[in-house]
């Protein structure tokens, strides 16, 4: 048993999401989405180095020292998955691992709206789920692929860095690829990927032009493709795709995704107020034909009314999902306001003046 080890088990113990190791300061926990010190001795360079070496695999150390920063993860057999991410610093050598459960959750289990676990069934296509790190997407997607798991018969390809939520292999075959231990790259993963049969194949983050232009060519090409970004709402993430393109290739690209795109499920988590935990607020875009029409037309401005009028296929704007949540007593009105985008809809419900002066 690692030294670390007995950290982990405290943060499962208090339900954390993410442990954080620093030289010059005392360990903390992120527990519903707040820091909190652990009762600990200020940790050392020197000895924070060797207690996070002891479970780290010798290339991933080699690639530490020579760039500062690495990713990988690491399993408890008993416990749970962690993604960890190790980084230089002014004080020395740091770390922040993320709890991944061993048990994948349904979507039912996370109250997500029925049309998420029906994205599994498609047939072809890309779907996006978005929003800031730390939101839940990878959460969320690992519900809708293990409905298809469960569900199909199929070959089913992940592209991680690091993987995370491990799938064995029910209704479809599972196969996991790790980009630095088994592949180079998202792009070398994904351009073989075409070669190896998948019905399905996950792409754990598209961070590059190449990563993009080969997963909407995927999904044009047959395959249902799932990916995430960092962005915001629905529009905003159409927007961010079709811009990673130079302009000369825009046109070709927003027709070539209005042809692939199927759904963008734009998630913000919210720290529950009335129970422990936290729950999530959805934007659903379901791509109907007038969907594709709008981001072949470069009006993608409008699909925010498109959501609004599209209720009746499932689709849904993340204020109303925030209000509802609201509602429910469930999340507090200051972290409403904060992650809301129509802000006056929301002002009544303040107590007192908004604490993000750049909103006023």
């Amino acid at each position: 048993m690692a030294k670390i080890d007995a950290f982990f088990q405290l943060m499962h113990d208090q339900g954390a999401s993410d442990l954080h190791l620093v030289s010059g300061q005392q360990p903390a926990l992120r527990i519903r989405g707040e820091m909190e010190r652990v009762k600990y001795k200020v940790l050392e360079n020197n000895e924070l180095k060797a207690m996070l070496y002891e479970i780290t695999p010798e290339h991933k150390i080699k690639q530490f020292e020579e760039t500062g920063d690495i990713d990988f993860a690491y399993e408890i057999s008993t416990l749970a998955r962690y993604r960890a991410n190790f980084f230089q610093q002014k004080n020395g050598i740091a770390a922040v691992f993320r709890e991944i459960p061993s048990r994948i959750q349904t979507a039912q289990e996370l109250g997500l709206p029925p049309v998420i676990s029906k994205l599994s069934s498609l047939p072809r296509g890309l779907v996006l789920v978005t929003g800031p790190t730390g939101c839940g997407k990878s959460t969320t997607l690992a519900a809708i692929i293990d409905e298809a798991n469960k569900t199909r018969r199929d070959h089913i390809i992940t592209i991680e860095d690091p993987i995370e939520f491990v799938h064995t292999s029910q209704g479809c075959i599972v196969n996991h690829r790790e980009v630095g231990i088994h592949t180079k790259s998202f792009a070398t993963a994904l351009r073989g990927a075409l070669r190896e049969d998948p019905d399905i194949i996950l792409v754990g983050e598209l961070r590059d032009m190449e990563t993009i232009s080969l997963a909407v060519e995927a999904a044009n090409t047959g395959h249902l493709v799932f990916g995430t970004l960092h962005t915001n709402n629905a529009a905003r993430t159409v927007d961010r795709i079709i811009e990673v393109f130079p302009s000369e290739e825009q046109m070709q690209i927003r027709s070539t995704l209005a042809d692939s795109i199927r759904a963008v499920v734009s998630q913000v988590l919210f720290k529950r107020v009335d129970t422990k935990g936290r729950c999530a607020a959805l934007e659903i875009l379901i791509a109907n034909a007038a969907v594709r029409n709008l981001i072949r037309e470069s009006k993608t401005f409008q699909i925010p009314s498109m959501i609004q009028t599209g209720r009746k296929y499932g689709m849904q704007l993340l204020d109303d999902a925030i209000m509802e949540l609201l509602n429910k007593c469930w999340i507090s009105a200051e972290d409403a306001y904060m992650k809301c985008n129509d802000k006056p809809r929301f002002r009544p419900f303040l107590k007192a003046p908004p604490a993000d002066f750049t909103e006023v």
